[in-house]
């Protein structure tokens, strides 16, 4: 039996954040670069513009000569709090959900397709509405000039005196559309998982198998669900005061799309999309195999803290 196979959904998610927290921490620059390239536009912007980055490699050098390293780093602490929070609550009501699901399944019979991407989206959902005002935080945090960034608290009570409580949800409607893609990477990996099992006669995944594979199967939700990534970034978005004049706000995200179309072409709905699948491909893989590992200590903190309570009650 896997080790994670023992663990309960609050096990499950502790490892799976700790797996995500490590990630985050390891691509946050790829973070920062695509998020910048999806709120900039090449057509209506300078190329020699500091802030316009005509690649992955052009943004690294712009960024550390404008900003030096910290720039790379610019929101940081929102983004793991952000992490930490939507990942905790993903896997607890992924496993939660999957597990009573299982548990009503007559013995023998596994888990359609179908059904591991309903309850990926369920779990998906019910996080996002909880933890989207991080996110919203952290965008800006990671797209305004250095002149104009403030830390988290600050930057919340600043969407909160512009556009109310609720402007802590922008981009709610594309953040619960875009459930799928935890639902299609996590739908993915099991079935490529088993298959991976099967064809060479393990009952467990090596390190090295679980990035594999979770890099694949991210790369495929990635390419799926790259428009509404962008879109949801852009609500998200606040112009600094320099582009706030010849900015016209969104009014959602079909209408991001629209507009983007209509300047950039096709093209624009995957600006930044290289970062972003590296960032989430390596993101993604590395979050699989540290929570793998993690479960296994997980499992064992748990197992001394019960013996412990055992011992206390003799």
């Amino acid at each position: 039996m896997a080790a994670g196979s023992k663990l309960s959904p609050f096990g499950h998610a502790i490892a799976g954040t700790g797996g995500a927290m490590f990630a985050l921490t390891c691509t946050y620059p790829l973070d920062i670069i695509k998020t910048r390239m999806q709120v900039r536009s090449k057509v209506t912007a300078d190329a020699s513009d500091p802030n316009v980055y005509l690649s992955t490699t052009d943004a690294v050098q712009k960024i550390l000569k404008t900003e030096g390293l910290p720039g790379l780093f610019a929101g940081i602490l929102s983004g793991l709090l952000g992490t930490a929070s939507q990942n905790f609550a993903y896997f607890y009501w992924y496993t939660f959900l999957r597990s009573g699901y299982a548990r009503r399944q007559p013995a023998g019979v596994a888990i359609s397709t179908v059904m591991e991407l309903l309850i990926g989206a369920a779990a998906g959902a019910l996080a996002q509405i909880f933890t989207i005002p991080v996110a919203v935080v952290t965008t800006r945090q990671q797209t305004m000039p250095p002149g104009e960034r403030q830390d988290l608290m600050s930057t919340a009570k600043e969407i909160i005196a512009e556009d109310g409580v609720t402007g802590l949800w922008k981009g709610l409607k594309p953040s619960l559309v875009l459930v799928v893609n935890p639902a299609i990477t996590y739908g993915m990996y099991s079935r490529i998982q088993e298959a991976v099992l099967k064809a060479f006669g393990r009952k467990d995944m090596t390190p090295g198998l679980v990035f594999l594979v979770g890099a694949l199967a991210k790369t495929l939700a990635t390419v799926v669900t790259y428009p509404y990534i962008m879109a949801k970034v852009r609500l998200q978005w606040k112009p600094s005061k320099k582009d706030a004049e010849t900015h016209k706000p969104y009014k959602g995200a079909i209408d991001v799309l629209k507009r983007v179309y209509a300047n950039e072409g096709f093209k624009g709905w995957y600006t930044g999309m290289q970062a972003q699948i590296t960032k989430a491909v390596i993101s993604q893989a590395l979050l699989f195999m540290v929570k793998d590992q993690l479960e296994r200590y997980t499992i064992l903190l748990f197992a001394l803290m019960a013996k412990q309570k055992r011992a206390k009650v003799l």
